[in-house]
């Protein structure tokens, strides 16, 4: 199935945004206090660890505007006199409490530092509660953006959601907007008019009245939950709810969607029961049984939302009709159902420290699109899919980010990322030990923040191999690596080109019709080779560009 979607993949994808980026050099990028702020686990995070968080929001459509409160509990680390808490203009702190009374605070940009009276004793948990109000920033291109997405439905009825990934969690309430702290569980109230449906995280756990104007919707999130991951979407919702018998027992699934799409969406959503057998025999069983899974569409294209994944593909196969692999394969599947639900073994289970560190999540949560088709299809499938979907990397900066500012890599972590482990499965060249890895990724690192060095050091455990100059060269280097060879007088020279010092990644060629594994570096090497083997021929499932260097 080849040449299948004449359509650019690649324009597509940087026209929408995704992969758009300015070509420069790290050292190109100005930062600020505000970044470091945002970014860093500053003295005023450090000693103390979130526990708990109880949102309560009111959501106004009629001036998009929102009001509410949040119940921080936290556990003290270490004493400390002031906490700091992230919430990001032009939203404001109207009170702070503890116990009771008011505190004070100060406000630097979109940092608020409170100054605690009580004593904060070391393993003690305490509670503050944060009230605040006003307009949140608006996402124009959500989910590129970032921000709240007030729009209207065909009929006119509001049409609202959140969107937060990198702009940060505090661009719609106040939280501790760090990665590296997971809060352990939480509630979410949403209050909004009548005749509007709420949906959020977790599970639904009550509906009520406050008044014959609005309804709250009580939701319960039992899981750690990361702050972007973190939702609410507002609309004339109709739900559905089907139960899945999956690894670790029943898993209930719930669907969101507007009023008139009822019909389209329970056709179309079959691809959850196939992502989920899938996905659960690649990374082991889904991570959020206790909170069930929502799919609930969303008036932007679709986001990761843990347990409660954003969908607006408008009912498509593919990503919005087309294939990003320019294979024809990846019109089999629902881009976003797959891609999405994806997050929730990569980004919402295992979720990266830093934001630099960003990779983690989209780099296997695209080379799970394939895993997918390979499940289905077969393994020359996903191996295509892949493989095709190197068209979109452009290569211009590293994929991963600088650390401490908030700031994540080029959008190559996607494909480059893919294809990085798809090149890392060739070293195993065992199916069902790579399987085994990838479980026991997801066993390992079970709702857990990592880094990128702890990534690398299962990898290499568990693959066999230092893979340090592997990730160097594909993650912190910019180009692609080139395998050159030249024949001479029944010899065959070859190296590495266009490479980090020290790369020494090994390869599988073909000679002749002979497989052979050879081991390049930046040095000239030397095999004696048949003189009938003329025909060489590099395994391109690796990563790698060829370059034959003639006499």
């Amino acid at each position: 199935m080849k040449n299948i979607l004449v359509f650019p993949a690649l324009l597509f994808f940087v026209v929408n945004g995704l992969l758009a980026q300015k070509k420069h050099s790290q050292n190109e990028f100005q930062f600020t206090s505000q970044d470091s702020l945002r970014g860093s686990i500053t003295k005023e995070r450090s000693w103390w660890d979130v526990q708990k968080y109880d949102l309560k929001l009111r959501i106004n459509p009629v001036d998009s505007t929102i009001i509410g409160s949040n119940d921080i509990r936290y556990l003290v680390l270490n004493h400390h006199t002031t906490l700091q808490i992230d919430l990001q203009e032009p939203l404001r702190i109207t009170k702070v409490l503890q116990d009771g009374k008011s505190l004070p605070f100060k406000r630097n940009g979109s940092v608020f530092l409170i100054d605690l009276q009580k004593k904060q004793l070391k393993g003690t948990t305490n509670t503050l509660t944060v009230c605040y109000e006003g307009k949140p920033k608006s996402a124009i291109r959500a989910p590129w953006d970032g921000g709240i997405v007030w729009k209207k439905d065909a009929n006119g009825t509001p049409f609202i959601s959140s969107s937060c990934q990198g702009i940060g969690a505090s661009i719609w309430w106040p939280n501790k907007d760090h990665l590296y702290d997971e809060v352990a569980s939480m509630t979410v109230s949403l209050t909004v008019p009548r005749g509007l449906v709420a949906v959020s995280n977790g599970k639904l756990t009550n509906t009520h009245t406050l008044n014959e104007d609005t309804v709250t919707y009580d939701w319960a999130v039992e899981n750690p939950i990361n702050n972007y991951g973190v939702h609410f979407s507002v609309g004339d919702y109709v739900s559905f709810s089907e139960n899945y018998q999956g690894e670790k027992g029943i898993l209930n699934c719930t669907y969101y969607v507007l009023k008139p799409n009822l019909e389209k969406a329970q056709k179309h959503f079959k691809d959850v029961f196939r992502m989920l057998k899938a996905f659960e025999y690649w990374f082991g069983p889904y991570p959020f049984y206790q909170d069930g899974y929502k799919l609930v569409e969303s008036p932007f294209l679709g986001m990761e939302h843990q347990s409660a994944i954003s969908y607006g593909n408008g009912y498509k196969m593919g990503y919005r009709g087309n294939d990003l692999s320019g294979t024809g394969w990846g019109l089999n599947f629902d881009f976003i159902i797959i891609h999405e639900s994806a997050h929730e073994w990569f980004g919402n289970s295992i979720t990266n420290q830093d934001r630099a560190d960003m990779w983690i999540h989209e780099s296997f949560a695209s080379y799970a699109e394939s895993l997918f088709l390979e499940y289905y299809y077969g393994k020359e499938a996903g191996f295509e899919y892949v493989k095709g979907t190197r068209m979109n990397v452009v290569n211009d900066r590293t994929s991963i980010g600088i650390y401490g500012v908030n700031h994540q890599g080029s959008g190559d972590m996607y494909f480059k990322g893919a294809n990085m482990l798809h090149t890392l499965r060739q070293f195993v060249n065992d199916d069902k030990k790579w399987r085994q890895i990838l479980r026991n990724l997801n066993s390992k690192f079970f709702h857990q923040t990592v880094t990128t060095q702890q990534v690398e050091t299962y990898l290499s455990q568990s693959v066999g191999r230092n893979l340090t100059s592997v990730f160097n060269q594909y993650l912190r280097d910019v180009r692609i690596p080139t395998w050159e060879y030249r024949i001479e007088n029944n010899k065959l020279w070859y190296r590495w080109g266009t490479c980090i010092s020290g790369f020494d990644m090994p390869v599988k060629v073909f000679i002749g019709n002979k497989i052979k594994w050879l081991k390049p570096t930046e040095k000239w090497k030397c095999e004696v080779i048949p003189s009938e083997w003329v025909k060489i021929k590099i395994d391109n499932n690796f990563y790698i560009n060829e370059k034959q260097i003639r006499n």
